[in-house]
């Protein structure tokens, strides 16, 4: 399972665990760190770990490596990386106050500009 089909089934599973507010950022013409952003909201940091265990455990069964794995102890906001993709599973407070997928939106068009001259 790779690429859109696999961030169909992350959604899924997030989704399923009631986690909100997905959203998907493509990278791909951004940044050779990843491919994909997947973003999402969780209640608290109860829910935040919830999510983050589930969808361990799904994409393990699907034989998909993780890489690195963040913030997991405080559960604000919890980082899953799996090389092509990126799973960041935030609390709403934390969300708002970082608000990721605005600084990739404002990098986007920024790296698009052709140089003056």
């Amino acid at each position: 399972m790779r690429g859109k089909k696999l961030v169909d089934f992350i959604t899924e599973v997030i989704d399923e665990k009631k986690g909100s507010e997905i959203k998907i950022i493509d990278v791909t013409k951004i940044t050779t760190l990843t491919n994909f952003f997947i973003v999402c909201t969780a209640e608290a940091s109860e829910h935040a770990k919830a999510i983050e265990e589930e969808l361990g455990k799904r994409l393990k069964e699907k034989k998909i490596a993780l890489l690195n794995e963040e913030g997991e102890e405080g559960g604000k906001w919890i980082v899953m990386d799996y090389g092509d993709f990126i799973v960041h599973i935030m609390t709403k407070d934390t969300r708002i106050f970082y608000n990721i997928e605005r600084i990739w939106q404002e990098i986007s068009p920024r790296l698009k500009r052709k140089p003056k001259g």
